[in-house]
């Protein structure tokens, strides 16, 4: 039971309303299929039992047209404990449309596969849902996950909600620390600073404060401590004197870029450059920042810039 306030769908409270009755299709993390029955069987469940039960051949065309639509029509008279992970996750999926509910709950339901099958099943898992146009909720601890699947995010910090947002606004325009630093790998570089009569001052650069704001901002920063964020493809490389010179420590390749790690003071930091940048490990770089895509926060860590 809710220690309080409410859930409703579509203005509705479902909180006193029996489980059976709210109409909600729920995929658990282990996939929770019965293990004696045929996959045909286990789709075919939820229209079987209860007030809304249906006759058995009626039930077994809806089964088939959404076993269709999830490709798992080869494997209708196997058996859950011949299935791959992948095959399972499919036809616990395919159980829960099979009830055409009003909201469909997801939890963490690709932890269980590997890599490559879990981007495979997280592109089908958003392409049945567009399809059949229900309501999902996708609970995940993989922010690629999450950016990648939703239309909209709600990311949370110990049952708080930090921001509800498109998933580029998060990336993009974090309300606060926890946000930025949770959002994007990799990690956003994080400075302490001290801002004083218009300058930014760290004991690796001082730099005029007004090159970090524009017209998105409406107040001037008030002298005091603040923590800089900037991320990492925002650490530009530079063949003029930058904002710092610094020695490179080593260097990671990902695909089509290289990304440079140093130390800053006693900050470790990243930047991201083109594999076409041939940067080796103890070369002396300079660097600046792409200002006016910084982030600039308070002490308490909520955004200001």
């Amino acid at each position: 039971s809710p220690t309080d306030g409410d859930i409703r769908f579509n203005g509705t409270s479902v909180v006193k309303t029996e489980p059976k009755d709210r109409n909600i299709g729920f995929v658990f993390q282990n996939y929770a299929l019965y293990p004696h029955m045929t996959v045909l069987e286990n789709v075919m469940f939820p229209l079987t039992v209860g007030e809304k039960k249906i006759k058995k051949n009626e039930a077994q065309k809806i089964a088939e047209k959404f076993m269709k639509l999830t490709n798992i029509e080869e494997l209708s008279q196997k058996k859950p404990g011949t299935l791959s992970g992948g095959q399972q996750q499919r036809v616990a999926i395919t159980r829960a449309l099979v009830q055409s509910p009003e909201v469909l709950l997801l939890d963490e339901p690709l932890s269980n596969l590997d890599a490559r099958l879990r981007l495979k099943i997280r592109e089908e898992i958003r392409r049945l849902v567009k399809e059949v146009g229900i309501t999902t909720i996708f609970v995940t601890h993989d922010q690629e996950e999450a950016l990648s699947i939703s239309d909209k995010i709600i990311l949370m910090n110990e049952g708080i909600i930090q921001q509800n947002d498109d998933p580029q606004n998060l990336y993009l325009e974090p309300n606060n620390l926890f946000v930025a630093k949770f959002i994007g790998n990799p990690i956003i570089n994080i400075l302490p600073v001290e801002v004083k009569e218009g300058q930014m001052i760290h004991p690796a650069f001082t730099v005029p404060v007004d090159r970090f704001t524009d017209l998105r901002f409406k107040k001037p920063l008030t002298d005091g401590q603040y923590t800089l964020g900037i991320r990492p493809e925002d650490v530009l490389t530079t063949l003029q004197a930058g904002l710092f010179q610094t020695e490179v420590k080593s260097v990671e390749l990902i695909g089509r870029e290289r990304i440079l790690n140093f130390d800053l003071a006693d900050k470790h930091m990243k930047s991201i450059v083109s594999i076409e940048e041939i940067i080796e490990e103890g070369a002396q770089v300079s660097f600046d920042f792409h200002y006016k895509k910084a982030f600039i926060f308070d002490e308490k860590g909520e955004r200001v810039y």
